[in-house]
């Protein structure tokens, strides 16, 4: 048997990292095991919090837990250590999303170590971004940063744009016309400040943004069908600066791929010193994804659509204790 090299202290130090990535309405659906006896972490997907209306595949699912995969890996590195995954490593187990071994020397992943100040930098903003248009370098930065990760991250342009802008008030409707979906979304968010109350997760005022005094805008409003006096409102960029992260086919290990590739380049334009949000409403819509692509590109399925700017990096979310997540198994 080998002789375990991590403490309990590490172990809880790496899952506490990991779960500050993002998730579809901070449902933070994600549980870890820690086997001591082979120094490896599973990851399984929480099935108790998962969108059955909004995420009824799972797509959203998947993607949030490769992001709290991906910090996983950023963490070990930051210890001088490396994460080696296995995705979906045993069809037994629908749930055991991947596995990762964690010991040995970083090597390489020094570029992971690097993105580890980034973690808790990293705030999805619901508020309005400047005019100031994101450098063409570092928009090369976060195209590399998903082809690290066998991703594909494109920008778009204007035409693509408005019809980006259009799906997402489409979505926006069916949401509104939908008790089940509205329902479900109401479920994951509070009107009470985090600082007020005993809930870790969902979506507590304070993250909610102002409201757009023009009406739609490229940011869902978790607040909409909720009088709120103190939130007030802005005017959000005209023409936002949208970015559609996608993969060649649409499997389950796609999905798992995308989430790294997504948290890699939100950590990476956190560090770059960008704003970032997430346009996910199309997506969960599948008469509505499909249109979300550009059809003269070669990225076959949208996975996510980033808003990026400069602008606040607005609030953090709360989370659950890590003693919540995280079994440790001799």
């Amino acid at each position: 048997m080998t002789t375990a090299r991590l403490d309990p202290d590490i172990v809880a130090r790496l899952v506490g990292d990991a779960v500050t990535a993002p998730s579809m309405h901070n449902a933070q659906p994600w549980k870890f095991v820690f086997r001591r006896a082979d120094d490896v972490m599973e990851v399984h997907g929480d099935a108790e919090r998962a969108m059955t209306r909004a995420d009824p595949h799972h797509r959203a699912l998947h993607l949030g837990c490769a992001a709290a995969l991906f910090n996983l890996r950023v963490s070990a590195a930051r210890h001088g250590l490396r994460a080696r995954v296995h995705l979906l490593p045993d069809d037994s187990q629908p749930w055991l999303l991947a596995t990762a071994a964690i010991g040995g020397v970083p090597g390489e992943d020094q570029e992971l170590a690097a993105l580890h100040t980034a973690l808790r930098r990293r705030h999805t903003s619901r508020f309005p971004f400047s005019d100031e248009p994101v450098p063409d370098a570092l928009l090369d930065g976060l195209r590399s940063a998903a082809r690290w990760e066998g991703c594909r991250l494109t920008v778009a342009g204007d035409w693509h744009l408005d019809t980006l802008l259009g799906l997402v008030r489409d979505a926006e409707h069916r949401e509104d016309i939908d008790p089940l979906v509205r329902a479900e979304t109401a479920a994951w968010v509070s009107p009470a400040h985090a600082t007020s109350g005993e809930r870790r997760d969902g979506m507590p005022a304070e993250v909610f943004g102002p409201r757009s005094s023009a009406g739609s805008s490229a940011v869902r409003d978790f607040g909409r069908d909720r009088s709120m006096a103190d939130r007030g409102w802005a005017v959000f960029e005209e023409r936002p600066q949208l970015a559609l992260l996608g993969t060649p086919t649409d499997t389950r290990a796609d999905w798992l791929r995308a989430g790294q590739a997504l948290e890699r380049v939100l950590l990476q334009a956190t560090a770059d010193g960008l704003a970032t949000s997430m346009t996910s409403q199309p997506l969960e819509w599948p008469e509505l994804r499909w249109t979300a692509r550009d059809p003269l590109d070669a990225m076959g399925h949208v996975q996510m659509v980033l808003r990026l700017g400069y602008g606040p990096q607005g609030p953090g979310t709360p989370r659950r204790p890590v003693a919540d997540v995280l079994e440790i198994r001799d």
